[in-house]
């Protein structure tokens, strides 16, 4: 149920909430900075780490929110109105002073391991003490249902579950409804015309 804070902070900030884009590493969540960009949203980014062979179109991402766990929270007022990319396992260090919007990038979990090794196969490096595939697999899978009953749980948060695969197979209706989800203006169109199916690299 919503909170009487929430309820307020909904009618006389509208359009002040944060978007966030979250999900798993590897499930497209650059894509979606990309698209909302294209759409009309400010994005909050620096640039720090650029694009590679892994995200040849960059990375969208901002250092600060890595250090979230550490209490360094106050740069969320600069988010107000734009987009961040936060991924899963950070987002439980969001202080509930805000309101979030959380596009939540799902994606096949064969897909976002194949992707994850093939990235760490690109950077040289592979795993100190490797653990079998399906030992990552139900690790993620119980983070998934961890993290979603957080944020269905918290009224600070509104999320919107959207599958990557989906984005590539139907880009229009996707993106149609995250627009609607959002409802500040975005064009649809133009997020759709950043889906680039040629970096859909692993398929499973």
């Amino acid at each position: 149920m919503t909170s009487i804070r929430a309820f307020v902070n909904k009618i006389f900030s509208p359009g002040k909430f944060i978007t966030v884009v979250s999900g798993l590493p590897r499930s497209g969540t650059s894509m979606m900075m990309s698209a909302l960009e294209a759409g009309g949203l400010p994005l909050l980014v620096d640039h720090i780490r650029g694009a590679d062979a892994n995200n040849p179109k960059g990375y969208y991402e901002f250092e600060r929110v890595k250090k979230l766990p550490k209490g360094d929270d106050a740069w969320l007022w600069t988010a107000q109105g734009k987009a961040v990319k936060i991924i899963s396992a950070l987002l439980e260090f969001l202080p509930p002073k805000f309101e979030y919007k959380v596009i939540f990038m799902e994606r096949d979990l064969g897909e976002i391991l194949s992707s994850q090794s093939r990235m760490l196969e690109r950077n040289g490096k592979q795993a100190d003490h490797p653990i079998s595939q399906a030992e990552i697999t139900q690790s993620y899978q119980d983070h998934l249902v961890k993290i979603k009953k957080f944020l269905d749980e918290g009224d600070w948060f509104q999320p919107l579950y959207v599958s990557y695969n989906d984005i590539l197979q139907q880009p229009d209706t996707a993106f149609g409804k995250i627009a609607e989800f959002l409802n500040i203006g975005l064009d649809p169109e133009k997020m759709a015309q950043k889906v680039d199916p040629n970096l859909y690299r692993e398929k499973h």
